[in-house]
């Protein structure tokens, strides 16, 4: 049997970092679910398609093939076959995966691939829905979070070492917005599972949250 963490949560509570960390440690592999969403909201975008067109999303979203693998030590995100990891982490992307997430085709073909790569492997996942829909049976479950103000400077702090010009109200208005759409989508809204563990990183350090998931897991 495989064995499985899940870590849910809203954007920019450092869900990738700490999972990276945690798979690195336990030697696991790391699903960037995110990713993957990201990947597919970047196919849509670049077919300019209409995200509100759920119809049209449903049809385009089955031309594309979104897997992960692992080169040099690095998760590579593919789409149809093309690496575009330097695609996925714009704002653009953000706001249509956070659109697109919610048409129920787009979830059904994400989800399947995700809970096979979790059935042959030990894996860390992290997403919105992990514990929820796409490993309820998971071994460790974590909710991780941080207040809105705190996970806006982090972004912030991100895009200005990348030389990148951006306004830190403007990047705070934007998550909060995205924590409305995610936490209402009618499909698979984001919520702390049942049996999940909350921790709020809004004043711990990395190590202290990696820390902390590793006790979970022992």
């Amino acid at each position: 049997m495989s064995y499985q963490i899940a870590i849910d949560g809203p954007a920019g509570a450092g869900k990738s970092t700490i999972a990276k960390k945690i798979a690195k440690e336990k030697a696991f592999i790391y699903v960037d679910t995110g990713a993957m969403y990201r990947a597919m909201a970047y196919y849509l975008f670049s077919q300019r398609i209409n995200p509100e067109d759920d119809a049209l999303v449903g049809e385009k979203c089955q031309e594309a093939d979104i897997t992960i693998q692992y080169e040099g030590g690095e998760q590579v995100v593919l789409l149809n076959g093309e690496n575009v990891n330097a695609h996925l982490r714009t704002e653009e992307v953000g706001n249509m995966a956070s659109f697109t997430s919610k048409n129920p085709k787009v979830r059904e073909r994400l989800t399947a691939l995700q809970k096979n790569l979790a059935s042959k492997n030990n894996v860390v996942m992290d997403g919105r829905d992990i514990g929820t829909c796409v490993l309820p049976g998971a071994d460790v479950k974590v909710y991780l979070t941080a207040s809105a103000q705190v996970r806006a400077k982090r972004r912030f702090d991100e895009l200005s070492a990348k030389g990148e010009a951006c306004d830190l109200q403007k990047i705070e208005e934007d998550i909060i917005k995205r924590d409305e759409q995610d936490m209402n989508r009618e499909i698979a809204p984001l919520k702390q599972a049942s049996d999940a563990v909350l921790i709020d990183s809004s004043y711990m350090t990395i190590e202290e949250v990696v820390k902390e998931i590793l006790a979970l897991c022992r």
